[in-house]
């Protein structure tokens, strides 16, 4: 079967279940409707698919049944998504271990999802319906739990019933598999999946990265939402107070505020006024006080201060001292200024509060009307609303983890691991046995479609052709290592020729990159990239570090003055043209171990560790760890080698150089190990500078 057709026989099964599943739910809901049951009957159906189906198309149900009712019925059942979906995994579990089909098992599941159901759901009504009396969730969550309890019961022993009248090649058929290989026996899964990494499964890694980036969104919306949240209900707040206040200004007669201040509530109209503010006070739950002072030198004078149930208000001409937090803004009040609304958290609680100035027919600021709107519920609010959107999030998470888990088990682990186990247990010792083996891995018919797919493929043709022609490839890879070391010896001898200004730069550079390597595995750092291989590979192939010089013009490399700008860049050249050079040299010789080392050198020794070297400006760890080492051989030598256009530098300065550039040019640990090694730097230094 092609991946496609398979991938569409998938689809469709999964659709076909999430309809069915989805329909069985809205039935149980239809049915305690119309009989008026106080049970719900609305995850049966999630159950049904997810232990006859799998969890996938289990939490696909509960989470496309709370979309359609919240949508098209009762906006709150989004909320309760969550609840719908852990009941999908809870019951695939079970299924899965074989739990279902044990006494214990089914009365264990029963009060799992009585507890899920039943006590997390009614937690949760309650917090959505925002009646969070305490005394109320004691009287009435036992009988909640009770409902549920029937209601969890009648839906487990309906899919125990169902699971036990299906015959198995049935279920086996509804059981929605992604296989993109040949389907694996249960004991063949078992074995492919037992874990035997050196470290983290590629599973548990999927998994983490999943459940990191879920939470990540998770986190970064649900904050974004509660900062926007609490912002729009905060201006609301503002709006409020600021509406207050205009209604309270709009009550005061500018004219009579000495009149109020003096004679208080005998006052003529002053009882009028003061009993339009109660209302306006009453209006509102939110409104906490509301005031009018006329502000003086000495303090607030009262004209109205409403009483509170906590509080009683001031009397008409009372004084009372400004509080320290509005000593900024008592020269604005002085001067009969408008101020911006005052948001603070003290011992009157958390407060919005406005102040309003009231002008005279002159134009004079007689008072200030002053309201203070409470905020305290906004906490409460926020509690309320953060719940809610975790309720959301929580249920679709689950349902991205568990998507992205099915399809990477299906998709990478499992045919990634079938091939792994298929190739640990190759066997050498008999023709017979490599046939045998070819064919097997053959059988797996992994057929994802992408780039498992390739690599299986790749894998098996590489297998079949290594079979075939083993010894054949062991000679010819004799012969190109051979091909390769007199290779470098030519082309290095060729670089040397043509620079006069080199001399046995190669060679002396080559010696350092070994001293550098040596030290760095003493030292325990980069030792997994260390290999011996990979040290044998980059001494042989230093010498090739400047082969792009090759292509640049005699004038230029033998110039004994600075070069131009223009000079420079033809010079810099050098480095794509000796990569260039080696890759015709690989295309040849496609084998070539250190060869691949060698286009490292020549390409990228000048690159600089803060990105700005050449060719590419690349930095850090980016930089190939060879060009890392022979950036610092290269520098070096070139420091302490006379040139037409230098004098040599000494010895110790050339290692201050150095030392100064490690974290900028040079990579600091590589840097760190040139200089720990300065007697073995100084001993190669003088053989060189003896044999000349």
């Amino acid at each position: 079967m092609s991946t496609k057709k398979a991938l569409t026989n998938t689809i469709f099964q999964m659709v076909v279940l999430c309809i069915v599943g989805v329909i069985i739910n809205f039935i149980g809901i239809g049915i305690t409707k119309v009989t008026g049951i106080h049970l719900f009957f609305d995850s049966i159906g999630t159950v049904v698919t997810s232990v006859m189906g799998g969890y996938l198309p289990g939490i696909m149900v509960g989470l496309i049944t709370n979309l359609v009712k919240g949508l098209a019925f009762t906006p709150t059942s989004i909320y309760y998504i969550v609840v719908n979906v852990l009941i999908a995994v809870i019951s695939y579990i079970f299924s899965r271990k074989g739990w279902i089909k044990q006494p214990m098992g089914i009365l264990a599941l029963i009060f799992i999802l009585t507890v899920i159901g039943g006590g997390h759901g009614f937690l949760l009504n309650w917090v959505v319906e925002e009646r969070m009396n305490t005394e109320e969730i004691r009287t009435v969550l036992p009988y909640e739990v009770l409902y549920d309890l029937i209601d969890k019961t009648v839906t487990v022993l309906f899919v125990v019933i169902l699971q036990t009248v299906i015959p198995d090649k049935i279920q086996d058929i509804i059981r929605v598999e992604g296989w993109q290989q040949k389907p694996l026996t249960k004991e063949e899964e078992k074995i492919v999946k037992e874990s035997n990494n050196r470290l983290v499964s590629l599973r548990t890694k999927i998994l983490f990265l999943l459940v990191m980036a879920c939470v990540a969104v998770g986190v970064a919306a649900t904050l974004t939402s509660v900062v926007l949240y609490r912002s729009y209900t905060t201006n609301e707040h503002i709006k409020l107070a600021q509406g207050v206040t205009a209604l309270v200004k709009s009550s005061i007669d500018p004219e009579k505020v000495d009149t109020y201040i003096e004679e208080g509530d005998d006052a003529p109209g002053y009882k009028d006024v003061e009993d339009r503010l109660y209302n306006i006070r009453n209006s509102s739950p939110d409104i906490e006080y509301i005031y009018v002072y006329k502000i003086e030198e000495d303090g607030c004078h009262v004209v109205f201060d409403l009483d509170t149930e906590e509080l009683q208000g001031g009397n008409p001409g009372d004084v009372i001292e400004f509080d320290e937090s509005f000593s900024p803004l008592i020269p604005t009040l002085l001067s009969g200024g408008s101020i911006d609304p005052i948001i603070s958290d003290d011992t009157y609680g958390w407060l919005i509060t406005v102040y309003e100035p009231v002008y005279d027919k002159d134009g004079k600021c007689v008072c200030y009307a002053a309201a203070d709107v409470s905020m305290n519920l906004i906490k409460q609010n926020q509690i309320v609303f953060t719940i809610k959107l975790m309720s959301v999030f929580l249920g679709f998470f689950i349902f991205v983890i568990a998507l992205g888990i099915w399809i990477s088990e299906y998709n990478l682990i499992l045919p990634v691991n079938t091939m792994a186990k298929s190739a640990s247990a190759f066997a050498y010792d008999s023709e017979e046995s490599l046939e045998e083996n070819v064919e097997k891995i053959k059988s797996l018919d992994i057929r994802t479609g992408d780039e498992v797919e390739n690599m299986y493929l790749a894998f098996s043709k590489t297998t079949e052709k290594s079979v075939e022609y083993m010894e054949s490839i062991k000679t010819k890879t004799e012969t190109i290592e051979k091909m390769q070391s007199a290779l470098i010896m030519v082309l290095a001898d060729m670089v040397e020729n043509r620079d006069e200004n080199t001399g046995d730069h190669v060679r002396k550079t080559a010696a350092y990159t070994r001293i550098i390597m040596d030290k760095l595995l003493e030292m325990g750092i980069y030792t997994d990239q260390l290999t011996e291989q990979f040290i044998f590979n980059v001494e042989n192939s230093a010498p090739l570090h400047d082969i792009g010089k090759i292509q640049v013009s005699d004038t230029i490399l033998n110039k004994p003055g600075k070069l131009t700008d223009e000079e420079f860049e033809k010079m810099k050249f050098h480095t794509v043209a000796g990569a260039m050079i080696i890759d015709q040299v690989i295309e040849k010789v496609p084998d070539s171990g250190y060869m691949k080392e060698a286009k490292n050198l020549a390409e990228f020794h000048h690159e600089k560790w803060n990105g700005k070297g050449y060719p590419h400006g690349l930095s850090g760890e980016d930089i190939p760890l060879s060009a890392r080492i022979m950036a610092v051989a290269d520098v070096f030598d070139a420091l302490v080698s006379e040139r037409c256009y230098k004098k040599a530098f000494p010895f110790e300065k050339a290692m201050d150089i150095i030392k100064e550039d490690a974290g900028t040019h040079f990579d600091p640990n590589v840097a760190e190990a040139f200089i720990a090694s300065a007697d073995r730097v100084r001993g190669v230094m003088d053989q060189f500078n003896e044999k000349n």
